[in-house]
């Protein structure tokens, strides 16, 4: 059996980067939510 995580920079910013985020009004309260909250990352 394969390992099931492999991890690709690009492939993570195409589903979780910043830029992804901004497109969609959801991805925008992800982001705000996670600013209201603290976090040190806010994407990837």
């Amino acid at each position: 059996m394969s390992k099931t995580y492999n991890p690709k920079n690009r492939k993570r910013q195409k589903v979780h980067g910043f830029l992804v985020r901004q497109k969609t009004k959801a991805g925008q309260n992800v982001i705000r939510r996670r600013r209201q909250k603290g976090r040190a990352k806010l994407a990837v």
